[in-house]
């Protein structure tokens, strides 16, 4: 690569590093786990920086951080060991609604790609066709995914308030 064009991609990195870290720390519910996707994404994006185009470089990246992740998790081969399970009181605020600790808890219990399609969709503020792009499928698994994984967490506040959730429709 020529230098301005690595001189790009390093602007790139320092502008936009930390909120790829922090999507794939959504995705994966493990920080270690999501600097390794991400800088192996970083990595896959710099062979290909000639290539994509400047309008696509986030959903390039974000698509890549994502397969990384759904392919590390069907080769099972990260496997750590739980030495505890859940912890013995679930945090929870005074007025009945659910702490960020309790609903990043709720979204690691999510399947994969469910939990990819919620994060995208509501965390990334992505819209059904991009996040359908990045994860490579149609616009109507997108929006099952989504569907399937708000259940998921509805059931699991049933007694708690989740207005982010409530007025939300697939």
């Amino acid at each position: 690569m020529t230098p301005e064009r690595d001189a790009e991609f390093c602007e790139y990195v320092a502008g936009r590093g930390e909120r790829l870290r922090r999507f794939a720390y959504l995705c994966c519910g493990d920080w270690h786990r999501a600097e390794d996707a991400v800088q192996t994404a970083l990595l896959r994006l710099y062979r290909a920086w000639p290539r994509v185009r400047p309008a696509t470089v986030d959903a390039y990246a974000r698509k890549v951080v994502v397969n990384i992740l759904i392919s590390e998790q069907r080769r099972l081969r990260f496997r750590r060991e739980r030495v505890t399970g859940e912890p013995p009181e679930i945090p929870s605020r005074p007025d009945g609604t659910v702490d960020r600790v309790t609903l990043v808890a709720a979204l690691l219990r999510l399947r994969g790609r469910q939990r990819a399609a919620i994060v995208l969709r509501f965390w990334d503020d992505q819209s059904v066709e991009e996040t359908a792009r990045i994860l490579g499928c149609s616009s109507g698994s997108v929006k099952n995914l989504t569907m399937r994984g708000l259940a998921r967490l509805r059931e699991e506040f049933a007694d708690s308030e989740l207005p982010e959730i409530e007025g939300v429709r697939a």
